[in-house]
């Protein structure tokens, strides 16, 4: 296996595996994520409430798409779209003075947007943009399926 291969599995498995947990953390806490979205004081409160209902499934079932392999790249694309979102999210607050809890892994989890975390969502953006490029990687159902 080439090193551009590996590094695409390795990718697009995190991803996948962070994708899922956070989704996890966050089914069931639909008023806990509303309320992190409308922190960030960027959208109409009538998207709120469906968005965090939604957002949690999409996160769980894009992730088992990146982890599997299956449709990796348009899982990807949605992977990058959604983080450099998040980056954007947070990017925004931190320049209107705001300092709203994430909500990223749940209601427990207490992370303020700041710089470092608009870097971290952009770079997360950027592995999920690599893994679209490079697709499949190695261990993916798309191969498997391509090869017959």
């Amino acid at each position: 296996m080439n090193i551009r291969i590996a590094v695409v599995t390795i990718l697009r498995i995190a991803l996948g595996v962070l994708l899922i947990v956070a989704g996890a953390l966050k089914v069931g806490h639909s008023l806990d994520l509303a309320a992190s979205i409308a922190s960030f004081r960027l959208l109409p409160p009538t998207v709120i409430a469906p968005l965090a209902v939604a957002l949690p499934f999409v996160e769980i079932f894009v992730g088992l798409y990146l982890t599997i392999g299956l449709f990796t790249r348009w899982a990807a694309i949605l992977a990058a779209l959604q983080f450099a979102l998040y980056g954007v999210a947070v990017a925004s607050a931190v320049l209107r003075g705001l300092a709203p809890d994430c909500g990223c892994f749940g209601p427990n989890d207490r992370a303020t947007a700041d710089w470092p975390h608009a870097a971290f969502d952009f770079a997360l953006a950027l592995c999920a943009t690599l893994v679209a490029i490079y697709a499949p990687g190695s261990l993916a159902l798309d191969r498997r399926i391509s090869s017959k």
